[in-house]
């Protein structure tokens, strides 16, 4: 399987960033690693193994990223606005930073969004904030519900609300997104004993009521919040 480290000055973000590439061709997909998780954690988390088969035979590429999430969501040392802001200049990053090297290496139709848990939370929304350069996205186990999580302390404002999906998407209007939102592939998988259940129940009837086709995937068997129901996933939908 050919591996590529990446590293580099990120001038949106102020600090080096690092990822990895898994794979040669196939579909590209930006992962996002779960709560302060590291640029590492898909291979280590054994997700990269998982999904060896459709690496090594070139239909999947995937591009795994680094977080700045104990810099932002996660920062109880400085204000909510700050955390926002920060989490606004990693969006950033991932768009006019990360995707120049994807479409760089890999010039496919399409480009799809993973995550598992917070990670599910990064790839969902990116995704359906930059509808026309993401064309899908996978969550495993996606946890939406940042004040429930605590990050917010009831801060609210407009950076706030266009990072909560289960906010802007009821009330969005505007063609241009829908009818790429419709056009595009999601999925929300989760487990009957997943703590994030609900979200993702949430979301997919949100998503429903816009006329945007959305696969919500409730696995049985007992399956929860964590890698061993995560691998199984990945295989089934990567």
């Amino acid at each position: 399987m050919k591996r590529e480290y990446h590293k580099w000055w990120s001038e949106r973000l102020g600090r080096e960033m690092e990822l990895l590439v898994f794979g040669h061709d196939g579909l590209p997909a930006v992962v996002f690693p779960t709560s302060q998780g590291r640029f590492f954690e898909f291979e280590d988390r054994g997700m990269v193994d998982a999904v060896r088969d459709n690496i090594e035979g070139g239909r999947l590429q995937l591009f795994c990223v680094d977080s700045v999430d104990a810099e932002s969501w996660y920062n109880r040392q400085i204000s909510p606005r700050w955390r926002v802001a920060r989490h606004l200049q990693y969006e950033s990053y991932i768009v006019e930073e990360v995707l120049p090297l994807i479409r760089g290496m890999n010039g496919g139709a399409h480009l799809a969004t993973v995550g598992c848990s917070f990670g599910g939370y990064h790839a969902v929304n990116i995704a359906l904030r930059y509808p026309d350069k993401f064309s899908g996205f996978l969550s495993m186990g996606g946890a939406f519900d940042l004040p429930r999580l605590g990050f917010l302390n009831g801060y609210h404002d407009n950076d706030v609300y266009m990072s909560q999906p289960t906010q802007y998407i009821p009330n969005m209007h505007d063609s241009w997104y829908l009818d790429r939102y419709r056009q595009n592939t999601y999925v929300l998988a989760t487990g009957v004993h997943d703590q994030c259940w609900n979200d993702n129940g949430q979301l997919a009837r949100i998503l429903r009521d816009k006329g945007v086709p959305v696969l919500l995937d409730v696995w049985g068997d007992d399956t929860g919040h964590d890698w061993p129901w995560w691998q199984r996933m990945a295989q089934k939908f990567l």
